[in-house]
């Protein structure tokens, strides 16, 4: 039988709350890294503040562990903090991505296939080192518990000396905080785990309230004016790009040749476009939405009718290919084809394809046209990190170009070049959308629009990705492109001036002018477009112009 001291050396004994202290100290060393950088320059000048902030934050850290270090919950608490931290820290230190409500809202409609250029090697062995060897040796110690009163006394003696310290230390240097917190409001979003854990609690706090969302119709008024020359049908592809900077577009300036074939097509490109999120779940149902960004949620976006029904409520035909993620709910009462589902070998690989599938069955849909008809072609365009994906490898433009997920094995530049590689896939894709609706002019009226969701940062600042708070979205992830291509026989029978949009284009434009411009493209007439946001109408000939709210 072993002995008290055999058991110890096997499975050393360790007070709760010394425990906790232990957990907590890790969490705050290694799994910060971001977070403690930040906070050493935003307090620059104020480095008395900055030594009290940091006691501030290891006395909350401590007094919340030591508040979950009661019997049979001290180490599953303790483990779970110290696995999502560290996962957090992954991807906040490793991509600058800050894990908020909305950021987790687009990771649980994240596809297997997408999800699969994160969860890399390196992720994994991260997670190993850093989560799981921990979380085995709190596992494994035998923790000594005191009588209930006894421990209640001596978490209180702990936990109330590290409130009085937060509030001493808040107190004390509340001016500087409240200034770093005004100007620095990211600071405080990547301290792990505590905020993740809070956007978690958050996010499944309100999911139940989306379930049973009533929609409600709009625009139900919708009717179309007729073509000035009947004849051919009016053909709108709207090519709903995914992750496509605009600063990257040489159409808008760029120094890199990225656009030629749309260049040579005579596309309007409008060069200063703000998206309304930074993440698809956000910004495709937005775009499709009524509601300008600052008047939009993710409830009203689903209990409001979008576009596409509006569209359907003027008896314009609609239909969405989807090579991304889904629609979102925006797709959900009209015709729609996921074409990840096809695994055609010509196109497709381990869950996703080249957006030249997209392509594919074009020239057969447009041939079958009978009416009027709206179809949006939704891409998987520059989605990362695995940015050597989306295009061919007889398509590598710009070399060396990065060829693998994790951007730590690569040089910046290397980033760049696939990156902007996947701009030169975008615009093929855009350029033959315009070829094929050319094939078939002698019974079409086709036109094409392209706009991204949102943008990408590349490292800028020590960012990746995308998916940053709007509020302090940097512009990389906000600047989006649009281009549009209008047909002689579709700027006829709709009488709009193309040196006008061209005129129109370098205004200042965003994703709230998507919903009401569409609808003025394909003249419908109803109460919810509004006028002022529609910047296609104004170039209509008088005589034809649609009627104003």
């Amino acid at each position: 039988m072993a002995t008290e001291k055999q058991k110890a050396w096997v499975r050393p004994q360790i007070g709760s709350i010394t425990l906790a202290v232990i957990v907590s100290l890790y969490i705050l060393i290694v799994a910060n890294y971001t977070f403690w950088s930040r906070a050493f320059v935003y307090f620059d000048g104020h480095r008395l503040a900055f030594a009290g902030f940091v006691a501030g934050m290891i006395a909350l850290t401590i007094a919340i562990a030591v508040s979950v270090s009661m019997k049979y919950l001290i180490k599953p608490a303790l483990i779970f903090l110290v696995l999502a931290a560290v996962a957090a820290a992954w991807f906040t230190d490793r991509f600058g991505v800050i894990i908020d409500r909305e950021m987790l809202r687009n990771a649980a409609v994240t596809t297997q296939s997408e999800a699969q250029h994160l969860i890399t090697a390196k992720f994994v062995l991260h997670m190993l080192l850093a989560g799981v060897l921990p979380s085995l040796a709190i596992a494994a110690v035998r923790v000594v518990h005191r009588p209930f009163w006894s421990k209640f006394l001596h978490n209180t003696a702990v936990v109330l000396p590290c409130i009085g310290v937060v509030a001493v230390t808040g107190m004390g240097f509340y001016s500087t905080y409240a200034a770093v917190g005004r100007i620095h409001r990211d600071l405080m979003m990547t301290i792990n785990p505590h905020f993740p854990i809070g956007s978690a609690i958050y996010f499944a706090a309100t999911y139940g309230d989306n379930l049973n969302v009533v929609r409600q119709p709009i625009g139900t008024d919708a009717r179309q004016i007729p073509a000035a020359a009947p004849g051919k049908p009016r053909v709108l592809i709207i090519v709903a790009g995914e992750t496509a900077r605009g600063q990257e577009f040489s159409l808008g300036g760029y120094g890199r040749d990225t656009n030629p074939e749309m260049k040579a097509r005579n596309v309007t490109f409008f060069p200063d476009v703000t998206s309304c999120g930074t993440e698809t779940a956000v910004s495709i149902p937005c775009m499709f939405s009524v509601y300008p960004r600052t008047q939009y949620s993710h409830r009203k976006g689903l209990a409001t009718d979008n576009l596409t029904d509006v569209l359907g409520h003027a008896k314009i035909d609609v239909e969405w290919w989807d090579n991304d993620t889904g629609t979102y709910g925006v797709a959900d009462r009209i015709k729609y084809k996921y074409l990840p589902n096809t695994r055609d070998p010509r196109f497709c690989k381990d869950g996703e394809c080249l957006d030249t599938i997209l392509l594919d069955k074009l020239d057969d849909w447009l041939a079958n046209v009978k009416g009027d008809s709206v179809l949006v072609l939704h891409q998987l365009g520059s989605h990362g990190p695995a940015y050597y994906q989306r295009y061919p490898d007889d398509s590598r433009r710009f070399t060396p170009d990065c060829r693998v997920a994790d951007f730590a094995n690569c040089k910046p530049e290397e980033v760049t070049n696939a990156y902007d590689n996947t701009i030169v896939m975008t615009d093929h894709v855009v350029a033959s959308v315009i070829d094929k609706l050319k094939a078939h002019q002698d019974k079409l009226a086709g036109s094409m629009l392209y706009l991204s969701d949102h943008g990408e940062s590349l490292g800028e600042n020590g960012i990746y990705l995308h998916g940053a708070p709007y509020f302090i979205a940097p512009r990389q992830q906000t600047h989006v492109p649009m281009a549009l291509w209008l047909s002689d026989a579709f700027a006829s029978e709709t009488r709009l001036d193309r040196a006008c949009i061209a005129a129109q284009a370098e205004r200042p434009a965003s994703h709230d002018n998507f919903f009401h411009s569409v609808l003025g493209l394909m003249q419908v007439e109803t109460s919810v477009r509004n006028a002022s946001l529609d910047i296609i109408s104004p170039c209509r000939k008088p005589a034809d112009k649609l009627a104003s709210n």
